[in-house]
């Protein structure tokens, strides 16, 4: 494979002495001709929102919180913006309920008639008042469990969903593998404390990034309450009303997890997921949450690295009938959350053959499209064949032979 590396030189707008955003080192079998086709320097690297005015903010310090465990997770692209003893086992009380939303979201149907069993309706804790013998829709349920924390609701979910409580569990453990929480195991779907039922804040974070794509679940976590027969049942998500930018996620609390809070919040077209596990009280858990996504609100952003679309480079192709070379284009925008003070080192490293055989097809995966930060790959998609062209045949070659001979007599 021909590796051939740009540096990016990322340089505030309004700095002075400030040099060009990007510098290519095509190699020469790999050059391109047309000045059109290569990539913009002023519009290559893209910061989004105008981050400028970042040129002079102080880094702080990371926050001192009393969770035990905690994380900061962005949203679309999974990077770690600030963690504390995340990998570390706990109980996770009720962020249970995220997975099993997840689960009756992806097995059930939202106006089946679920019958409440006397098992459900018996639960204490928290629950939103389920009687036994009684039937509700299954999306009343999961607002129930979502919203007010309903253990009823949890139970009745897992018994007509898996079966049982075990069969629901079972499946639970199934999806939490398929997500890659690894370190995660259930034994109930409500989160009261028992033997062989914890997770941890990385894991959490991964769970919740998974639900929150799910756009039912994102849209009942936002809620901060709900009518169920004639009665509101308020959110216990006090970071709905206390943060700007909040936009769900989940409440938890048993004697043995402590005060735990998965929550999620929005600013400037950016999405942050923030767990902290184990807070010794409500304001506590609060207060930890606040400050780790003011941290990393205060100290990351989004970069735009490479446009989707943009034409990278070119192969040579062999035996082929047409074109002796096909462009090469960015399958996907990539983009990246960064800290504002360490947005230099960038470079990208483009990864295509020096040549391949025909035919080629339009739509082909040639190659990659790496972006580094040290020896850290940040972002990296597929490189993908503009044309198609097709494989010289007998035929052909006896036409060219004919070609040639007749421009030889003539």
């Amino acid at each position: 494979m021909l590796i051939v590396y740009i540096v990016f030189n990322i340089i505030f707008v309004n700095v002075p002495n400030s040099k060009p955003l990007i510098h290519n080192e095509f190699s020469s079998n790999n050059d391109i001709q047309n000045p059109q086709e290569l990539p913009d320097e002023s519009e290559q690297f893209k910061d989004y929102p105008d981050y400028s005015m970042y040129d002079t903010v102080q880094v702080s310090s990371e926050p001192v919180i009393n969770a035990r465990s905690a994380l900061v997770m962005d949203f679309e692209t999974g990077t770690i913006l600030y963690e504390k003893n995340a990998y570390r086992k706990r109980p996770m009380a009720s962020t249970t309920k995220i997975m099993s939303a997840i689960i009756a979201l992806e097995n059930g149907d939202l106006d089946a008639d679920v019958l409440i069993s006397g098992k459900a309706a018996g639960m204490g804790g928290s629950v939103m008042g389920l009687t036994k013998g009684s039937t509700v829709k299954l999306r009343d349920l999961l607002h129930g469990m979502l919203i007010c924390s309903g253990n009823d609701a949890a139970v009745a979910i897992a018994e007509h969903i898996g079966g049982s409580v075990e069969g629901f569990c079972e499946m639970m453990n199934d999806k939490a593998i398929e997500i890659g929480a690894f370190s995660t195991s259930f034994s109930n779907p409500h989160g009261l404390d028992a033997e062989n039922h914890y997770t941890t804040a990385y894991d959490l974070a991964k769970i919740t990034r998974y639900a929150l794509k799910n756009p039912y679940f994102n849209e009942v976590v936002k809620k901060r309450e709900f009518y169920f027969n004639g009665r509101v049942l308020k959110s216990t998500n006090e970071m709905l009303t206390l943060y700007e930018g909040a936009d769900g996620v989940k409440t938890g609390y048993t004697g043995l997890a402590g005060r735990c809070l998965v929550t999620s919040a929005t600013k400037n077209e950016t999405r942050f997921i923030s767990v902290v596990l184990f807070c010794d009280t409500k304001n506590l858990r609060t207060s930890s949450s606040q400050k780790i996504l003011d941290y990393s609100f205060t100290e990351f952003g989004k970069v735009f690295l490479v446009e989707k679309g943009r034409i990278v480079g070119s192969v040579k192709v062999n035996r082929a009938k047409s074109l002796q070379e096909v462009l090469v284009y960015v399958s996907e925008d990539l983009t990246a959350i960064l800290k504002h003070s360490q947005r230099d080192n960038l470079y990208t490293r483009i990864s295509l053959p020096e040549h391949v055989m025909a035919p080629v097809r339009q739509g082909k995966i040639m190659g990659t499209i790496s972006i580094f930060q040290g020896d850290k790959i940040i972002a990296e998609t597929s490189l993908i064949a503009l044309e198609s062209t097709q494989k010289m045949q007998l035929s052909d070659y006896f036409q060219n032979v004919i070609k040639k001979w007749l421009i030889m007599i003539h």
